[in-house]
Order: C-alpha cells, then sequence, then structure tokens
C-alpha cells in the first residue's frame, strides 16, 4: 500500500512562516538582551528556521521556495534588527523593548543599526540570507 501524502496548502506555509519570524524574532531579543549585544549570528538560525518550516509545509522545492526563505530570513532579520536597537535603546531610557519600539522612528532605528553593527555583524546577516536561500532550495 503507498502512502497517500495530503496535498500542499499555501496558507500553511505562510502561517508556519510567520510564526516562525515571530518566534525567531523574539528568541533573537531575548539572547540579545540577556547578552548585552547585537547577537546577529542568529541570522543563520533565522535562516535555518525558515528553511525547516518551509520542508515542514510540504512547499516544492525549487527557486520560489528558495525565495520564500530568504524572504522570510529577511524579515526575521529586519524585525530583529528593529526590535533589538529597540530594546538596547529603551534600557537605557528605562523603557521596554516594545515600548522603545513604538516611539521610535525609521531613521533613528537606521542610524542605530548603523553604530551598533559593524562589518562582522554585516557578514552574518548576509551569510544568514545566503545560507536561506540555500538550504530552501
Amino acid at each position: 500500500m503507498t502512502p497517500i501524502n495530503p496535498p500542499p496548502r499555501p496558507w500553511v506555509a505562510v502561517l508556519l512562516l510567520m510564526l516562525g519570524i515571530a518566534g525567531c524574532a523574539a528568541l533573537w531579543v531575548l539572547v540579545s538582551m540577556a547578552t548585552g549585544r547585537v547577537c546577529s549570528w542568529m541570522a543563520v538560525v533565522a535562516a535555518l528556521d525558515a528553511a525547516l518550516l518551509l520542508r515542514l509545509a510540504q512547499v516544492r522545492a525549487g527557486p520560489w521556495r528558495s525565495l520564500w526563505g530568504t524572504l522570510a530570513t529577511a524579515a526575521c532579520i529586519a524585525l530583529s534588527l528593529w526590535l533589538v536597537v529597540s530594546g538596547l535603546l529603551g534600557r537605557m531610557l528605562g523603557l521596554t523593548p516594545w515600548e522603545a519600539a513604538t516611539r521610535m522612528g525609521s531613521y533613528h532605528a537606521w542610524t542605530l543599526v548603523q553604530t551598533t553593527h559593524g562589518a562582522a555583524d554585516a557578514a552574518w546577516l548576509v551569510a544568514g540570507a545566503v545560507i536561506a536561500a540555500v538550504l530552501s532550495r
């Protein structure tokens, strides 16, 4: 008897990716707040998470899955960078990360990201995107 595979459902993949992005960003912020650093190496963890979730959702292999994995990783990186720099700033001002994130504008966030991240951090972020593209395929 051959096993019957259920047809892939695109909404499951989208839901899993959204939960994965939120969960990975929360973990990234938690690690960053515990260490007091930006922890850019978590971009690789985000890439592994996105690739695993796409495989669990049974998304068909190919360039589209690679694109979805890269976009999910980029979304996790962007959300995490925003929350990490707002958390580090909020710690100095006595605010929680989500309070500081709602009060911080995009220009201020971008300035803080540029000042807190060096070349090694940029390399980790790019490595996360590349790993997501390769492993999601």
